[in-house]
């Protein structure tokens, strides 16, 4: 059974978004997509300035079972990278929800409100 925060909202895609303090939002994937994945071996970063569409593809995740391209769950301006997991890329195994990938300055807030809650992800996973 996967961690699922109550305090996240998630995409289909397994990328789960936090709406933080000061109006940003961070992304990273989901407890379900790291098992799934398997270890995670190498990422592939966005660039800081970039900016993506709610759904277009914004970096990938190697493991030693497959590659997945890691979405933008909003449209927005990635603000940050967590440069971090260049050298770590095990910490979104160890701590899916701690081992952020990227930052968005979203450019619409509301599409938050489009991701699944908690327990409409728990359902989709089929948890």
């Amino acid at each position: 059974m996967s961690n699922i925060p109550a305090e996240l909202r998630f995409a289909e895609s397994h990328e789960w978004a936090r709406l933080e303090a000061d109006g940003t939002v961070t992304v990273g994937i989901s407890d379900h997509a790291q098992q799934a994945l398997g270890d995670v071996v190498f990422v592939e970063l966005t660039e800081v300035g970039k900016v993506y569409a709610a759904g277009e593809a914004a970096g990938v995740v190697e493991s030693v079972k497959a590659a997945s391209d890691i979405y933008s769950p909003i449209s927005g301006e990635v603000i940050a990278v967590n440069e971090a997991l260049a050298d770590a890329p095990e910490e979104l195994n160890n701590d899916p929800y701690n081992a952020w990938i990227f930052k968005l300055k979203p450019s619409d807030k509301a599409e938050l409100d489009k991701l699944l809650d908690a327990e409409g992800y728990k359902a989709a996973i089929g948890e």
